[in-house]
């Protein structure tokens, strides 16, 4: 019963799963709608086969899209592009939150000492150029870079910014400064 109507009407029905599904996929859909056909109780009671045929196919495609449409695609977990990263966010924060600190700080040193500090950090001059620059002795650059730089340690450590153990408190040796 099955086989006549598969003669006659396979090709209209592959043009019809071939526009809905596509070229690629439309035999083998086809295959289905016969496998099912010929696997209903109902074949044999059929008034109109072909719009039986056409509904399996219907059925056929919505039950593909079903399927497409809630897909879960798993993806290997690659070890060097799935790593832990930090919250950039929030380490961008903390840093603005930071330069304020720090401009707040710096604008409350006295001028001398801001110019100093401004002159040695920011400028990239040695102690000996701002020396020069500003007429002053080597032990004042270095007092007024030590005192910019305690300042601008307790104003970070009273904004609870910095971790308490990055900070180490200066030992009583001197440090070598920038000599050229």
């Amino acid at each position: 019963m099955l086989e006549p109507i598969y003669r006659r009407e396979r090709a209209g029905l592959l043009r019809y799963l071939a526009r809905q599904a596509g070229a690629d996929v439309a035999p083998d859909l086809l295959h289905e709608v016969f496998l099912r056909a010929a696997a209903s109780p109902q074949l044999f009671e059929l008034i109109n086969p072909l719009g039986f045929l056409y509904r399996i196919a219907r059925n056929l495609l919505i039950d593909r899209a079903r399927r497409t449409r809630c897909r879960i695609e798993l993806l290997p977990i690659l070890d060097a592009h799935d790593a832990l990263s930090h919250a950039e966010q929030e380490h961008r924060i903390e840093a603005d939150d930071l330069q304020i600190v720090v401009d707040r700080a710096l604008a409350n040193l006295p001028l001398k000492t801001r110019r100093v500090f401004v002159m040695s950090r920011f400028g990239g001059m040695s102690y000996r150029e701002i020396q020069a620059a500003l007429g002053i002795s080597l032990a004042t650059v270095e007092y007024h870079m030590m005192r910019a730089l305690t300042q601008l340690r307790r104003a970070t450590q009273s904004a609870d910014l910095v971790d308490a153990t990055v900070s180490r408190p200066c030992s009583n040796r001197r440090r070598k400064n920038n000599f050229s």
